[in-house]
């Protein structure tokens, strides 16, 4: 693979499409702790893994137009948020999604008259989960179907998957996004995955973010993809998918 910039990536958080206000992803942080067991009869330490850790971290703009910056960081909520990144907007290409909480909303006014805020959103029972887009970005669906398909290359494996999900608009009645997957790309072969099909999110919510993990030991053929089901006319979502490659405690 050739080295490659950061032009033209891409940032979500809880439902909304921040890559306009985000000026740099400070952190990306997927960390084990060490556990330092040293016995007296050694002259180094000795360390064991433990706990996995997530990290993200960003510098944004001041922005108060709608379904931007300040209101979707301002109310600075108790529950679980869902941040991505996502390198361009292209299925296939590599995500990073964590589950967390955002701990701040924190601003700086600079002598230069600039306003800039750094935010931090610290891992909730998962870490940073590094996979692959299965949406084109913040992509819009018009109506009920498959997204486009992505093959994995390995046949299929058996350690199980996480998605997550966000919907950042949607006009109609309700929609469900699951992810599928398949032995070859003949459409009539792509099932949902199971644990994979996201509860529906309804016009009156009008966004929305998921996340979800399969068993540990399911199996996951090598074509994904995203169904949309539901009534609408317009939905907006992304979808970050990590397929394992090893057992997962």
């Amino acid at each position: 693979m050739a080295k490659e910039s950061g032009m033209g990536d891409n940032f979500y958080i809880g439902g909304y499409n921040l890559s306009t206000d985000v000026s740099a992803l400070d952190t990306i942080a997927c960390r084990r702790a060490a556990l330092d067991v040293t016995s007296i009869d050694k002259s180094a330490p000795e360390r064991i893994s433990g706990l996995l850790d997530g990290e993200m971290s960003f510098s944004t703009w001041f922005d108060t137009a709608t379904d931007l910056e300040h209101a979707a960081l301002s109310t600075l909520p108790t529950t679980d948020r869902t941040a991505m990144y996502f390198h361009g907007s292209v299925v296939g290409n590599q995500a990073a999604a964590l589950n967390g909480k955002q701990i701040n909303y924190d601003w700086n006014r600079g002598q230069d008259g600039s306003l800039a805020g750094t935010i931090q959103v610290l891992g909730n029972g998962s870490p940073v989960e590094w996979g692959i887009e299965l949406t084109n970005g913040a992509e819009l669906f018009a109506s009920s179907g498959a997204g486009t398909h992505f093959d994995q290359t390995t046949a299929s494996t058996a350690f199980g998957a996480v998605a997550t999900l966000q919907v950042f608009s949607l006009s109609g009645t309700s929609v469900t996004v699951a992810v599928q997957d398949s032995v070859d790309t003949t459409p009539a072969n792509f099932s949902n995955i199971t644990g994979l099909a996201f509860t529906a999110v309804t016009a009156g919510a009008g966004r929305g973010e998921q996340r979800l993990a399969t068993g540990t030991t399911a199996t996951i053929r090598r074509w994904v993809r995203v169904n949309l089901t539901g009534t609408f006319t317009n939905a907006t979502i992304a979808v970050a998918f990590t397929r394992f490659t090893a057992a997962q405690s």
